[in-house]
């Protein structure tokens, strides 16, 4: 077992647990009897499989399963998410029994509570293989074509354009760049086609599948067909780096795809020593499509950003978890706040040494709906040492919650177990950050509502986020073009404006977390 004990993790904490305990192996598996608001610890449970694993995971270490049944792991379930689930209380408790799979199980083990809003309180709440969750936890590496794809409407008239690629990948290979927009896949009509099967299976391949595509690249009046094969892609968390000097002071952009890869590290701070040695005077975080990741990266970034005197003995952010905890974490430990802004940490690429910085006390970040859980934790921590952020884009997804991602059996479970606030106590977004034209030191901030653009390249100053943080740090207001501090609705069910069923859909687990936001089209 790998501890995580210190990694402070959110959204995506790639550490992986093989399991929440040891296993008590002299306790036999059979007989299990349901009762009602009664529950067992869930060490009896842990790691007995209906199909044991054998041989060891991604660092060497065998894997404990045992020989258990379907049964044993969803009675680890209940007993696991009554010990550490947030809102333990609010689950319906139903008989293990009942279920033929742990997956579907673990569907019900949540809250039914929603927001404000409206919207469901979790919508956070998914699985992955924990073969492939460990894979992309060491390498930031994954099955598919290398690029990032907005579906703008998942029923008909359907659209789906390209926001980007990754470098080295099967699609910036083809050239097929941001604004591209796909007219067919495998024959189907994107727009208009009845097989949806076909569809999803295209826009979401496994490993080594072809699928072709018909596209019209951006300012094209013709398409293109391209075939593209999905295979092992590394993202590459940090690009477009740029240094403007505008009239106004040098301003530094950078575009930040996730914080979900250890890698991400070093590629900041070589941004950072960079950006330093240019004179960079304001800087513009590209977070439109920034899932989250690893907490400890994003309190990273929030000190490269502020800087030492405005970070010192100041808190990134505490985990407050579920009332059976009473001041320690859920492995046991004392429940301290994050315990840097400026630390190195110990489990990235870059361990030691002392961090750049930038030492301002303004920051701009582009967001959209997928602008998420790590990257609200960097709005957040900032605001809570009065660092102002300016944000331009539209009202983020509303994730002021984490969880240590735990493997059972060959599914890693993520289920919501702390809460995070920043050094004023406030961590209440459930709703998402919205742009406005105030700041209430909460869910409103100062800002612009900008529609995301996909004409222009990301970097490109004339692309319409990018340009508006321009003119704001140019003259301190929004572009009249952009609606002028109209706030964004709160809109976390619905990311990339279309209606989402994502309970059925194949790619639930990839919701939030893991770098895409992904949903299947339907009809």
């Amino acid at each position: 077992m790998i501890n995580i004990s210190k990694s402070l993790l959110f959204v995506l904490c790639l550490a992986l647990l093989s399991s929440c305990g040891s296993s008590d192996n002299d306790d036999s598996p059979g007989n299990l009897t349901w009762t009602s608001g009664v529950f067992e610890a869930s060490t009896r449970f842990d790691a007995r499989c209906e199909n044991p694993r054998s041989g060891n995971d991604i660092n060497g270490d065998p894997w404990p399963d045992v020989q258990g049944s379907t049964l044993d792991e969803n009675f680890w379930l209940r007993s696991w998410s009554d010990e550490t689930y947030l809102w333990y209380n609010e689950i319906v408790d139903q008989n293990p029994a009942n279920f033929s799979s742990p997956i579907a199980y673990f569907e019900e083990l949540k809250t039914d509570a929603v927001t404000n809003s409206g919207n469901a309180r979790d919508n956070f709440h998914f699985t992955q293989d924990t073969d492939e969750q460990q894979q992309e936890a060491a390498t930031g590496s994954s099955a598919g074509y290398g690029l990032r794809f907005r579906i703008l409407s998942s029923s008909p008239p359907r659209r789906i354009v390209i926001a980007y690629n990754e470098p080295n990948s099967p699609a910036s290979a083809a050239n097929v760049e941001r604004g591209a927009e796909i007219i067919t896949i495998d024959g189907v009509d994107v727009e208009n086609g009845a097989d949806v099967n076909a569809l999803n299976s295209g826009l979401f391949p496994n490993d080594g599948e072809t699928h072709t595509f018909v596209i019209r690249d951006l300012g094209a009046t013709t398409t293109r067909t391209v075939d593209l094969t999905a295979t092992t892609v590394t993202s590459d968390p940090v690009q477009n780096e740029t240094v403007f000097n505008t009239a106004s002071g040098i301003v530094g952009y950078m575009q930040f795809n996730t914080f979900g890869t250890r890698i991400a590290e070093q590629e900041l701070i070589d941004a950072f020593i960079d950006f330093s040695n240019q004179g960079v005077q304001d800087l513009v975080i590209d977070l439109r499509y920034n899932g989250g990741g690893f907490l400890f990266i994003s309190s990273q970034l929030a000190y490269m950003v502020a800087g030492p005197t405005r970070t010192q003995n100041k808190i990134y952010g505490t985990n407050v978890y579920n009332d059976k905890f009473n001041g320690v974490d859920i492995f046991g430990n004392t429940n301290n706040p994050t315990p840097f802004f400026s630390a190195p940490s110990d489990q990235g690429t870059a361990p030691g040494g002392v961090l750049p910085d930038l030492n301002l006390n303004r920051v701009f970040v582009l967001s959209t709906g997928s602008t998420c859980s790590a990257s609200e934790a960097l709005i957040n921590g900032l605001r809570g040492i009065d660092v102002e952020v300016v944000l331009i884009g539209d009202t983020t997804c509303g994730k002021p919650y984490g969880f240590f991602p735990t493997d059972n059996c060959g599914t890693t479970y993520f289920t919501i177990q702390f809460r995070e606030e920043n050094d004023k106590g406030f961590g209440d977004y459930a709703d998402g950050f919205i742009p406005s034209a105030t700041d209430n030191g909460q869910d409103f901030v100062r800002g612009c509502t900008v529609p995301d653009d996909f004409t222009k390249a990301l970097g490109d100053p004339t692309e319409a986020l990018l340009a508006a943080a321009l003119n704001y740090q140019a003259t301190g207001s929004c572009p009249t073009s952009t609606n002028k501090f109209a706030p964004a609705q709160p809109n976390r069910a619905n990311f990339i404006q279309d209606p989402l069923d994502l309970k059925n859909s194949k790619l639930y687990k990839e919701r939030t977390f893991i770098r895409d936001n992904r949903i299947d089209l339907r009809m």
